[in-house]
């Protein structure tokens, strides 16, 4: 049960502490004096979006703490979030001026989907206009699903699952088939490039060997004339002069015939000697250079087909770059460019293949949904009969005896939630046939039957041979309803013995799980274990809004403000005393 809730700087509310009781605890007041800022507060805990404008004027934040009992499933939900000796659970919600929000479990900061896990098994709130949900079709079967256990919960989740598997195989399916033709004029291309880097039959190396060797056959005539020259030079002898090496030696001659007179000579004219010998090492490797170069230009204009030498490399190497620009700016770039071009040829032609496979996939995932939503639909249909009885069971102590309900199952295509649809079907009066909720009931008794519905799905009633426990339909693995249930004018649009009826099945509930219940009618505030009463002080700056509880003396001055008399009135007095004590 929820023991304390706490609200500060919250619209109207500066500040307001509520401790309450097991049973039914009512919160009343004027039209207008914020009991709705309560029902935000609620919600605020069940992780609800903050709206704007909600944070007191001047104040920085506002903030929102509830204190719960500590259920075993939500002990287990939350784990090491919680001490191993805690015994009650704490949720809290701060909500700053420019709207940015923190949630909290126990003092600590959780991403607001653990705090509204956490809430949802502690509390549900039924809104002011909650009763409007059953003019929704998606409700109804949610309403329907609640009752069908926690095994149908989680039969939900893997429906949905399947079918998230079956729209992402069917997206998949679809773009391989719509992409077939696009695949083949890739293929085409990839071909193509692949044919090309094949035919160049390029070396490693061979690039490199290629701009070095157009360098020497672009200057090849004057490498030849330089060297034959430079060899001419030291070799060569005249009748007029000798060469340079014959000078050279002579000069070596010379001082060797003194060799051992002085060690000073001695020493240049070894290294005279030395220069004979690598004199006539360069003239000789001059010489085999030009006869190479001129083997080499022989050699490539014979590989070319007798084409210029130079033009035969300035050729292949056009072909090179070319494929370089094409692929990466580098000669490594066409060999990685190759390299993928053949996986991604792979892939390409493996692509029927996998269509093949997916489609096989798809075949598998639709088999599995259909399976679940044959399995959802057996459950409602079991549950259906339960559930439509046991409403018809409660509308008949809500002023509504003549009252009939059903609940119709139709079958739709396929989705999240299977392939069911449902509709709620009434007729208020005997000899009226029966039609939707959404068309017949009037506000009054949209409300009867919201109430109706809450405590057959969360009361007593049948199970359709399954014990008293229920899976949401959202498909989480909530298996116990929330012990306290919250409503907020769940009353709207009744009054007289219809109001003392909806405040009998109140109290009932109230037996079973805790109530939190907003509410302007004195039958209902009358019925409380522990009664609330909000007020407005328009005289302070902003307005301020109070709540109290009130002592058993003031809660029949309350009930005499709501029957509408003055507090003077001792006849509304009387009414309002019998009330309680009828209670």
């Amino acid at each position: 049960m929820l023991h304390e809730l706490a609200v500060e700087n919250l619209l109207l509310i500066e500040r307001a502490q509520l401790r309450f009781a097991a049973g039914l605890n009512v919160i009343t007041g004027e039209t207008g004096a914020g009991k709705t800022v309560l029902a935000h507060a609620l919600d605020l805990l069940l992780g609800g979006r903050a709206r704007g404008g909600i944070v007191r004027p001047g104040a920085a934040e506002a903030y929102v703490e509830g204190i719960f009992d500590l259920p075993s499933d939500v002990r287990d939900a939350l784990g090491e979030r919680l001490a191993a000796d805690a015994q009650e659970v704490v949720l809290a919600r701060r909500v700053g001026a420019d709207g940015r929000t923190r949630a909290y479990v126990n003092g600590r900061s959780v991403p607001v989907g653990e705090l509204r896990e956490a809430g949802e098994r502690l509390l549900a709130f039924y809104g002011q206009h909650e009763h409007r949900r059953l003019t929704v079709a998606a409700a109804q079967l949610t309403l329907l699903d609640e009752l069908c256990g926690g095994e149908h919960a989680l039969r939900l989740r893997a429906c949905a699952e399947a079918h998230g598997q079956v729209r992402s195989l069917a997206g998949h399916l679809t773009a391989l088939r719509e992409t077939a033709e696009a695949r083949e004029r890739e293929l085409a291309l990839l071909e193509h490039e692949l044919g090309e880097i094949d035919a160049l039959e390029l070396e490693d190396g061979e690039h490199e060997r290629l701009l070095a060797s157009r360098e020497r056959l672009r200057r090849a005539e004057a490498l030849r004339e330089a060297a034959a020259a430079a060899e001419q030079a030291l070799a060569a002898d005249s009748d007029e002069a000798p060469g340079v090496l014959t000078r050279i030696a002579a000069a070596h001659a010379g001082v060797e015939a003194l060799a051992g007179s002085d060690a000073g000579l001695d020493a240049l004219a070894e290294r005279l000697g030395a220069l004979v010998i690598e004199g006539y090492d360069v003239a000789g490797e001059l010489r085999a250079y030009g006869e190479a170069l001129a083997a080499e230009v022989a050699a490539a204009e014979e590989g070319a087909g007798g084409t210029d030498a130079l033009e035969a490399v300035e050729q292949r190497l056009a072909e090179i770059e070319r494929l370089v620009r094409k692929h990466g700016g580098s000669v490594h770039g066409i060999a990685q460019h190759a390299a993928w071009g053949r996986g991604r040829r792979a892939e390409l032609s493996g692509a029927e293949l996998q269509l093949a496979q997916v489609g096989e996939e798809l075949v598998r995932a639709q088999a599995q949904r259909a399976e679940h939503a044959d399995a959802l639909r057996r459950r409602r249909r079991a549950s259906a009969p339960a559930l439509a009885e046991a409403v018809r069971g409660r509308l008949a102590s809500l002023a509504m005896a003549d009252a009939s309900f059903e609940v119709l199952l139709s079958e739709r295509e396929v989705g999240p939630a299977g392939a069911d649809a449902v509709e709620f079907r009434i007729s208020p009066n005997p000899g009226v046939p029966a039609g939707p909720v959404r068309e017949i009931a009037s506000g009054g008794e949209l409300s009867r039957i919201m109430l109706a519905l809450n405590t057959a799905c969360l009361g007593d009633a049948p199970r359709a041979g399954e014990p008293a426990r229920r899976g949401s339909a959202r498909g989480d693995a909530r298996v116990e309803p929330a012990p306290t249930l919250a409503f907020d004018e769940l009353d709207a649009g009744i009054g007289g013995q219809t109001a003392r009826a909806v405040g009998a099945q109140l109290r009932q509930l109230a037996r079973e799980r805790q109530l939190l219940c907003i509410t302007h009618l004195p039958q209902i505030a009358s019925l409380a274990q522990r009664h609330f009463a909000i007020a407005k002080d328009t005289s302070a700056t902003p307005t301020k809004t109070t709540v109290v509880e009130l002592a058993e003396g003031e809660v029949v001055s309350e009930l005499v403000r709501m029957l509408g008399a003055d507090a003077s009135d001792s006849a509304a007095r009387r009414h309002a005393s019998e009330l309680r004590r009828a209670a």
